[in-house]
């Protein structure tokens, strides 16, 4: 596998896939027809050195990622609006009159806001909050920090599980499942066809299920070190760590992601299981259209020309069969 600098996100009925400063959202419209949008974002990190460094980069990253994200998360939403026809509430006549053009730009910055909020309310203190329930009747604080930990864990998994529960969460991990294929495909060396994507793996060491629950984890190992008495502290605590907690994260999940040695898998292994509940193997049609995504953005005859002279490496060769015969099933059918 050969590191390809490309990643992505599912958003609805498409995905959005990136490469260096372009990104391309490919999106499977009501009449089922392809549509595909392609943007140019100057990362903050190009216009300043500092935000280059070491730790300060991944917060950064982290950032443009959420702004990209609910960007094409909007745009890919405008394709499936309620029925035009159907009167707009007086709550929504006077949002289009209190900020008109800048209307978009509230309601993303609001749920972004938003999803931070609730974020910082379930997983960090609502997993203290049960913890410091259980301090009666653990006096360790090394322990509970790994209790904290555990229970962050689960609270996390339990959240998946039901989400996932629902008819459109489920098809964007499908989406998510296109996304990765399509980049394993690709960091094999084997051409962006239909079947050589279908036969690759939904899993992907660069995945974002995969820093988030490194951030987990890395915070186990922060919390255990540094302690501060009273849960309203240990609370400010955890919030002003979280910027040094995905720096680190970002750091191992790059290096994870770039790295094909046994101590960088093992370091996956946890993120990858993980991933199992995030991504579901997607249909054709989803496929097709983050090979049109990524065709937008990122010219992978050329990266393979450059990258694999020889062809696939030897597990892309495993695949190409898998490939064909999965070709040569769907013929005979």
């Amino acid at each position: 596998m050969k590191y390809s600098g490309i990643g992505g996100q599912a958003v609805i009925e498409g995905i959005m896939m990136k490469n260096g400063d372009r990104y391309a959202v490919g999106v499977r419209k009501p009449d089922g027809d392809i549509e595909v949008k392609t943007e140019e974002y100057v990362s903050f990190g190009k216009k300043h050195a500092w935000a280059r460094l070491p730790l300060i980069r991944g917060v950064v990253s982290f950032a443009e990622s959420m702004y990209i994200g609910m960007n094409t998360l909007m745009y890919s939403a405008s394709f499936f609006e309620d029925d035009e026809d159907s009167k707009p509430s007086k709550f929504e006549l006077w949002l289009e009159k209190r900020f008109g053009d800048r209307l978009d730009s509230v309601i993303m910055t609001f749920s972004m806001v938003l999803a931070f909020v609730l974020a910082i309310v379930i997983f960090m203190w609502l997993p203290l909050v049960i913890a410091g329930a259980l301090r009666q009747f653990v006096s360790n604080d090394t322990v509970m920090s790994l209790i904290e930990g555990v229970i962050r864990v689960a609270i996390f998994i339990l959240y998946i599980k039901l989400v996932s529960r629902t008819e459109d969460i489920r098809r964007t991990f499908m989406y998510h499942g296109a996304e990765h294929k399509c980049i394993n495909c690709i960091e094999h060396g084997l051409p962006l066809t239909v079947d050589n994507v279908a036969v690759s793996s939904k899993q992907h060491k660069r995945c974002g299920t995969s820093f988030i629950f490194l951030v987990m984890i890395i915070s186990i190992l922060f919390f255990m070190v540094i302690r501060v008495d009273g849960i309203l502290l240990r609370f400010l605590s955890r919030i002003l760590l979280i910027p040094v907690i995905a720096g680190v994260s970002y750091e191992v999940l790059m290096a994870a992601g770039k790295h094909d040695n046994a101590l960088m898998n093992l370091i996956s292994k946890p993120g990858l299981w993980m991933q199992e509940l995030t991504t579901k193997e997607p249909d054709d049609s989803m496929i097709e259209v983050a090979i049109k995504a990524v065709e937008a953005v990122f010219d992978w005859k050329t990266y393979e020309t450059e990258n694999f002279p020889e062809g696939p490496d030897s597990l892309g060769r495993e695949l190409l069969k898998k490939a064909e015969e999965r070709s040569l099933s769907e013929a005979v059918s």
